[in-house]
């Protein structure tokens, strides 16, 4: 896992994690990379310091991270207003989408195709599925995991 520091076209900066560098310049180059805050499309990673990588680290902090464990953050002054817009992009995405379940992967790739007609879809995709439908230009976007549903 990479981490890269991006900055938006409205200048608001954010955190992601991408699989490899190769992989972030795929979803830069199909355009899937968007702000979590404003949804802009413009965005490119910004100035970040080096990290350096001691014996066994493995996100690159000094701090060992287990297979198992995410980097996770609290308290941030947006904080709160990126997770009411997240529901908000999460809401209105399950209201007005069609809910395919696990065949999101054969929908998509139909309507993509020109084979279904084009609507908005949500669903379930396995990670071969993903990486297959990013392999292939098929535009989708994750929806996210809200923290209300860990609880």
């Amino acid at each position: 896992m990479i981490q890269y520091s991006l900055i938006c076209e409205n200048s608001h900066k954010f955190d992601a994690w991408f699989a490899s560098a190769k992989a972030y310049g795929e979803q830069q180059d199909i355009g899937i990379i968007t702000c979590p805050i404003c949804a802009s499309g413009d965005v490119q990673k910004a100035l970040m310091a080096p990290a350096v990588a001691l014996s066994g680290d493995k996100n690159g902090d000094g701090n060992k991270l287990a297979d198992d464990k995410v980097v996770v953050s609290t308290g941030h002054p947006q904080q709160k207003e990126l997770q009411a817009a997240i529901k908000n992009l999460r809401d209105k995405v399950t209201s007005e989408a069609d809910y395919v379940g696990d065949k999101f992967a054969n929908e998509a790739r139909k309507i993509h195709d020109k084979e279904a007609e084009p609507r908005g879809i949500y669903g379930e995709a396995t990670k071969d599925e993903v990486a297959s439908l990013t392999k292939d230009g098929i535009d989708f976007l994750p929806l996210p995991v809200l923290p209300e549903e860990h609880n």
